[in-house]
Parts: structure tokens; sequence; C-alpha cells
């Protein structure tokens, strides 16, 4: 036994020289597409199969769309600790293979690990143990004259995201430490599988089963567990350069807020993006708009993906910064930087008037009532202004995390919903009315996009700084 542990140890170390030489040595551009787009499909997969729900579940009525958009909120806290642990940890295993410590990266990845398992369990729990009033919180309304209403659904389908909450915990740590390493494509492998297995199963329960709502929350299930068993025996076959031993869980508090510190700015940007969700639901519900949860549901499937190809590529940027920054090879940093960052701003262009032009046909696909169709193609136009500016945000938050500026990373994560969007869902649409409220996206991206223009100039310098500094030395 113990000759193959060091076996494995030794082919481990092995691969861990050869990813250094490649991040610190791969021509720059070659390594962000090579790194970002496989991340970047990662996430637009993930939100194509959740539109691809929403397009299925909305044969079941409005209501049911409805109940989908309510449920998202649920789902983004899950993302939310699967992020905050995932990223944090990869951050730091990116940071400690740049400068060769493998030891220390295994007990990273496995405390992150197992604390997903450990916290997705508690969420399972405590979800299921107060259901109703959860759904009620997310904004699920109760509608008079209708056969189900969006409670109803809501609780059917978040039953069963709830049970597989620990796994999509687990899961969104083992993709983000699959990136963190280098190897975005093999983490594509599982979320692409899980994703058609998801789509393939959607219109078979849902109608050929006959089992509605139930059908499409459990052929979402279903392919949250395909997924995390493709990237666990990824893990446990040994084609990964860090691994999960019991025995590599660390013991110390530190390791502990090190990930955490490190993670809270993904947790900051998906807690708020629920609560964005939460209180969007229930301005539209004061405002009366008919269809209207159904409309900007459907808007923000859109919108996330957008959101999945801007901070996908980011997110395949990240090793490269974390591999090179450590190991002090300034000038392929700033190189990886410039490169996302217009790489993908073109792709966010190109992205933005396709959705411009195709808003009326997609909320055609979509949606029932005309009224809810008109406020969704207003609102996703609106947004499409702003879509190309996403990339300097979350470059310089993603940046910024990677390279241990914790408290900088913090503020441009909270500063799209924290500090403009949630402010404005209270003053916009009492002045404008739905109109504020269809504006209400592109105004926050416009402002966050201004507030992190300064970071991403400080970042520059400081990277023309320490290749200065090392030149004296």
């Amino acid at each position: 036994m113990e000759e193959v542990l060091e076996n494995q140890d030794l082919i481990a170390e092995q691969r861990e020289k050869e990813q250094f030489e490649k991040m610190t040595k791969t021509p720059i551009p070659k390594l962000i597409i090579s790194l970002g787009i496989p991340t970047m499909l990662n996430m637009m997969v993930t939100s194509l199969y959740n539109m691809a729900d929403t397009l299925f579940v909305s044969g079941l009525g409005d209501q049911a769309t409805g109940a989908v958009s309510v449920v998202l909120s649920l789902m983004s806290i899950i993302q939310a600790i699967g992020f905050t642990l995932g990223m944090g940890a990869g951050a730091i295993v990116s940071t400690l293979l740049g400068k060769r410590k493998q030891k220390e990266a295994d007990t990273v990845a496995a405390t992150a690990f197992f604390s997903a398992l450990i916290i997705g369990v508690v969420i399972t729990v405590f979800g299921l143990l107060f259901l109703p009033d959860l759904m009620r919180f997310f904004g699920a309304t109760e509608e008079v004259g209708v056969a189900v209403t969006t409670l109803e659904y809501s609780q059917i389908y978040s039953t069963y995201i709830l049970i597989a909450a620990p796994l999509m915990c687990m899961s969104y740590v083992m993709n983000n430490l699959l990136r963190a390493q280098g190897k975005a494509f093999i983490s594509m492998v599982g979320l692409v599988t899980g994703a058609v297995i998801n789509i393939a199963l959607d219109p078979i329960l849902i109608y050929g089963a006959n089992m509605g709502m139930a059908g499409a929350a459990i052929a979402t299930m279903a392919s949250q567990a395909i997924s995390f068993g493709i990237l666990l025996f990824i893990f446990l076959s040994g084609r990964t350069i860090t691994h999960f031993r019991i025995g590599d869980i660390s013991r110390k508090f530190s390791v502990y807020g090190n990930i955490i510190a490190t993670g809270f700015p993904s947790f900051c940007r998906q807690i708020l993006a629920s609560l964005c969700t939460v209180l969007l639901n229930r301005t539209i519900g004061d405002l009366n708009i008919d269809g209207g949860l159904a409309a900007f549901g459907v808007v923000q499937k859109v919108f996330m993906l957008a959101f999945s190809i801007s901070l996908g590529i980011g997110q395949g940027y990240q090793p490269v910064l974390g591999y090179n920054h450590s190991a002090g090879k300034f000038d392929r940093v700033r190189s990886a930087y410039l490169f996302t960052l217009i790489f993908s701003m073109g792709l966010m262009v190109v992205f933005a008037i396709a959705c411009a032009i195709f808003a009326p046909a997609l909320m055609d696909v979509f949606l029932e009532a005309k009224g809810a169709e008109e406020v969704g193609v207003r609102t996703l136009q609106f947004q499409c202004i702003s879509m190309p500016l996403l990339p300097v945000n979350f470059m310089a938050g993603i940046t910024y995390q990677a390279v241990g500026s914790k408290l900088s990373a913090t503020l441009l994560s909270i500063s799209r919903q924290g500090m403009f969007y949630i402010p404005l869902i209270f003053i916009l649409p009492t002045f404008f009315g739905v109109v504020g409220l269809e504006i209400l996206q592109m105004t926050s991206d416009i402002l966050a996009f201004a507030f992190a223009v300064p970071y991403t100039v400080l970042f520059l310098r400081s990277l023309k700084k320490a290749e200065a500094e090392q030149k004296t030395e």
C-alpha cells in the first residue's frame, strides 16, 4: 500500500512540474484560450441547461416559469457556498503550485472538498424543514384562480434541488480546483455530460412520464449527480495534481479561514445575486406586472448566459495569474490581463448584438402573456447596452482575489449588486415605475464598470512597479 501511494505521489510530482512549465512558459494567447474557452463553455452549458429547464417548464404555464425563477435564489445560495470554498481553495492552490508547494495544496483541496460536503448536508436538512416559508421569502406567490400556484410549483422544484445540494457544493469545489490546476478541459467533461442528460430527461420526465414540475426537478438532480460522479472519478483516478485524502484535512483554523477569506468575494457575489432576485420578485409583485415573474426570470436566464461568458473567460485566466504572479513573471501577468480583457469584451459585444436583435423571438418562445413579452423584450435590450462592460468589473475582482487583496476583491465583487443594484431597486421603480425596473440592471452595470476602472489602472501600475523592483535586485 505504501509503495502504491509513493508511486502516486511521484506521478503527481511529475505532473506538477509539467503543469508549472506549461503555465509559466506557454504563449499567453494560446494559454488563455486553451483554459478560458473550456471554462466559458462550462458556464455557458450550465446556463443553457437552466434555460432548457425554463423552456420545457414554460409549457406548464407562467406560474411554473415563475417558480423556476424563484428557485434560482435557492440555487444561488448553494452556488455561493460551492464557489466560496471552490474559488477560495482554487486561488490558494494555484498560488501554492506556482511556489511548488504540493503538500500544502493537497491540504487546501481536501479541506475545501469535505467542508462542502458537510455544509451541503446542513443546507439540505434546514431547507427541507422550512421549505414553504423559504419559498415565500424568495418571492413565491399564491395566485387566485389557477390550478397550481407559483408557491406550489416552487416547493416541488426546490425539494429535489435541496436533496442534491451536497453534490452541487462538492461539484463546484472540484470544478474550481481543476481550473486552478489548468485542467479546464477535463472539468468541462463532467458539466457537459450532466447538461446533455438534463436536457434529454426534461421532455421525457415532464411530458412523456407526465411528471410535470417534479420531472424537471428530477432531471436537474440526476444531471447534478452524474456530473459529480464524473468529477469525483477524475480526482480518484489520479489524473489531477491535487488529491482528496481524509488524512489531508486540515486541523488548523487558519486554513479554513484563509479559504473562506479568499473565496469571500465569490460568496458576496452569489449571495447578493440571490438577494437581488428576491427583491426583484417582490418589486414585481408590488408593481403588479402581469406575468412579471416569468418575464424577468427569462431575462435573468439570458443575462446569466452573458455573465457566464464573461466570468468563464476570467476564471480561465485566474490560474495563469496565480502561477505567474507567485513565480514573479509580471510581464506575463500583464499580458494575460490585457489579452483576457480585450478578448472577453469582444465576445460580449457579439453576444449583446445578437440578444438585442433576437430579443422578441426569445420572449415569444418562453412567455405566454403579451404584456409579459413586451416587458421582457425591453428589459433585455436595455441590458444589452451594458453587457460589453461586464468583463472590466469581473476581471478586476478575480485579479485582486487571486493575488490575495481580499478587501479590494470583496469591494469589487459587491459593487454591482450591493453598492448599485440594491439601492437602485428602491429608487428607480419609485420614480419611473416599470421602466425603472427595466433599466435597473443596465444602470447598475454601468456604475460597476466605472467603479472598477481605477482598480484596473492601479493593478497594471503595480505590475510595472514590481517589474522595476525586480530588475534592481
